[in-house]
């Protein structure tokens, strides 16, 4: 995490660590209606760079922990086939989205956004049902906020998330063909 939008990069290594439980997954029933009848689409790696840009925007651009060096690094991970996005989209128009990292059996979420009401929330359920379907076994959130936490996540303690990390990232998997 950069300090601000210049600022120097920090590691952190939240404990305890915020995780979705890919088998606990809970779409809030008002929610699961919207996705019924909605007509956002999302797709996965279509537009990365504006994910990640937009994601960045948040607030006040020096307020951000998204730095242009960061955007840089994932940029170049994801040219790599490492790190990915997930957009949403309504007639055309890239309303919300989420980017991260996939090691493995892991993915590891790093911010997501919206230009309209739940616009990330559809990318999130693409997202965990993308993971399910390729039998991934974590996807970490890092910190627990109200956002994750309505879709079932929970605080596990750092040496359980490495165990569970160090069999997620060694299973052959990857986040597209």
């Amino acid at each position: 995490m950069a300090e601000s939008r210049t600022g120097p990069i920090s590691w952190h290594s939240p404990d305890p660590r915020a995780i979705i439980p890919l088998d606990g997954f809970n779409i809030p029933r008002s929610f699961r209606r919207q996705i019924e009848r909605t007509d956002v689409t999302c797709t996965v790696n279509g537009s990365f760079e504006r994910v990640i840009s937009a994601c960045a925007e948040r607030g006040h651009r020096s307020d951000t922990w998204i730095s242009d060096d960061i955007i840089t690094v994932y940029t170049d991970l994801h040219r790599r086939g490492i790190a990915h996005s997930v957009e949403s989209w309504r007639k055309g128009v890239l309303v919300g989205g989420l980017y991260g990292v996939a090691l493995g059996g892991a993915y590891f979420g790093e911010s997501m956004f919206s230009r309209e009401s739940d616009a990330s929330k559809f990318a999130l359920v693409h997202l965990v049902q993308r993971l399910r379907s390729l039998g991934f076994l974590l996807l970490d959130t890092q910190i627990m906020n109200d956002h994750v936490r309505q879709f079932g996540a929970v605080e596990i303690p750092r040496e359980e998330y490495l165990d569970l990390l160090a069999g997620a990232i060694t299973l052959p998997i990857k986040f597209v063909g």
